[in-house]
């Protein structure tokens, strides 16, 4: 599992260095500060992250309040190529983002002051690599009813990690037989599924994907290239 020790010594960043397009430190930096330069004035000084994928059970960040919350405008999709952590480049598999359009559930994450900047760094450095997302401030509606704005990071729809099908007959055989450095692409949507149901939350389109790669594990079927797709 992906650590905060990780991030902060430089080792996350290292495993990407073969890939085209990284991100350096600089523009990483760059991002985040322009990010908080367009903070909503109606948030006050409050620092909100939406989580909605592994933020969610891994979130390696301080906060002095989680909230389930609606995130409005957005919705799940897993509609970026991944070559590398639980993918490779024989056999990609997909990673999770926002596309817009209808809302998501998930967690509100408050971040506390006096770490705040430190524990933005690290999140813009897990999160912002490849420049696959566009990191931006989308309201939220949290449980017990109040309205704010949190950071969320969406799909960049103009990078190269961006795929336009992400419908469950596509992404499935392709998240089935994806593995790399951090594990296997099936164990992150079934730790997302999980995550969900104990906050008491529903997505159809991850229990839908959860479903069939059940059922690709129990009735393991051949590619379109005739190779057996992996069970992962």
């Amino acid at each position: 599992m992906l650590t905060r020790q990780a991030l902060d010594s430089g080792a996350y960043l290292e495993k990407f260095r073969s890939l085209p397009n990284l991100w350096t430190s600089e523009r990483i930096e760059a991002s985040l500060a322009e990010t908080l330069k367009e903070q909503p004035a109606c948030v006050n000084n409050d620092v909100w992250i939406f989580a909605y994928g592994s933020l969610m059970w891994n979130p390696m960040v301080d906060f002095d309040r989680r909230d389930v919350a609606t995130l409005h405008e957005w919705h799940r999709s897993f509609c970026l190529s991944m070559t590398i952590g639980r993918g490779s480049p024989e056999r990609p598999g997909r990673m999770l983002a926002l596309e817009a359009g209808g809302h998501t559930t998930g967690l509100a994450l408050r971040l506390t002051p006096n770490t705040m900047r430190e524990d933005l760094k690290a999140v813009w450095i897990r999160e912002m690599v490849l420049g696959s997302y566009r990191p931006t401030w989308a309201p939220v509606t949290l449980e017990c009813g109040i309205h704010t704005h949190a950071i969320a990071f969406v799909a960049n729809t103009a990078g190269e990690q961006y795929r336009t099908d992400s419908c469950i007959s596509a992404v499935a055989p392709l998240i089935a037989a994806a593995t790399g450095q951090i594990g296997s692409n099936a164990e992150y949507v079934f730790r997302l599924y999980d995550s969900l149901s104990q906050c008491g939350l529903h997505d159809r389109y991850i229990e839908a994907l959860a479903g069939e790669l059940k059922r690709l594990r129990q009735h393991p079927h051949h590619d379109s290239q005739g190779a057996p797709n992996a069970t992962a």
